[in-house]
């Protein structure tokens, strides 16, 4: 069963012409959830794997401890940035397309979203 959660709640791009408080919030919410190098290396490491990838791989290949890349991989879900699928007694991890769709119009400060 794969767990996914609402994507990324829409914000305004960063170029936009004026931000809502509610937009500034969710945006930095967004931020908030790749703001630790331990995150971005397992976005990284998901985003260049073909396959969903399970928890006890991440541990090794990103060189965390087992409680740390369980934390981060709990704050990206709850982001919205990962999808989450059991099998069994193993948890495995993909990226959620289409909230990096909306994180990729979010930071684009030349263009408008979507």
């Amino acid at each position: 069963m794969t767990e996914t959660l609402a994507p990324i709640a829409c914000c305004a791009p960063l170029g936009a012409s004026v931000l809502s408080a509610e937009e500034a919030l969710a945006t930095a919410e967004l931020f908030r959830a790749l703001g630790d190098p331990g995150r971005v290396r397992i976005v990284n490491l998901l985003a260049t794997s073909d396959e969903p990838v399970c928890a006890c791989e991440i541990v090794a290949l990103v060189g965390l401890s087992q409680p740390t890349v369980s934390h981060h991989l709990r704050k990206l879900t709850d982001a919205g940035l990962l999808d989450r699928e059991q099998r069994g007694k193993w948890a495995y991890f993909s990226l959620n397309h289409d909230a990096l769709r909306t994180l990729a119009a979010v930071a684009d400060v030349k263009r408008g979203c979507c």
